[in-house]
């Protein structure tokens, strides 16, 4: 029975706000600045975060006024994750949105927010915030999106 499952094992559409919102793992990556090549189209992943994402915990400083601070803030739900090529293939959302199983690394999974840092998919350790950065052109890194 569906009822029995933990809500992040649910389809998508029967999800609460709180527990849409719990579906995301903390790794930041959606926060990174992509770089577009006009002419392919293709993205190219940097390593310059948002000045809004906490490089340490993966999460947003103010996740209720972001899109007020930043412009192209987009605001994820299950009306546009079609539509934003650029989550990361592990992303929780994306994963579900697919009926595809969560990674063991995953806080709710896992138990503990910092195995998603643990396993190297996080913005820990390699990121620079967009108030340093300078130029994207010199920032774009050898990383899936």
């Amino acid at each position: 029975m569906n009822d029995d499952k933990p809500f992040w094992e649910k389809p998508l559409s029967s999800l609460d706000r709180g527990q849409w919102e719990a579906l995301c793992d903390g790794c930041g990556r959606c926060c990174l600045h992509k770089l577009e090549d006009e002419d392919s189209g293709l993205l190219y992943p940097t390593n310059v975060a948002c000045r809004l994402l906490d490089r340490r915990t993966g999460l947003c400083r103010d996740y209720k006024h972001r899109k007020k601070i930043v412009d192209d803030c987009v605001k994820l739900g299950p009306d546009n994750l079609d539509a934003l090529e650029w989550l990361p293939d592990t992303c929780a959302y994306r994963l579900r949105a697919d009926d595809r199983p969560l990674p063991r690394w995953h806080y709710l999974v896992s138990g503990s927010r910092e195995t998603v840092h643990d396993a190297g998919q996080s913005t820990r350790g390699w990121t620079v915030s967009e108030d340093d950065a300078g130029d994207l052109e010199f920032h774009i890194v050898e990383r899936p999106l």
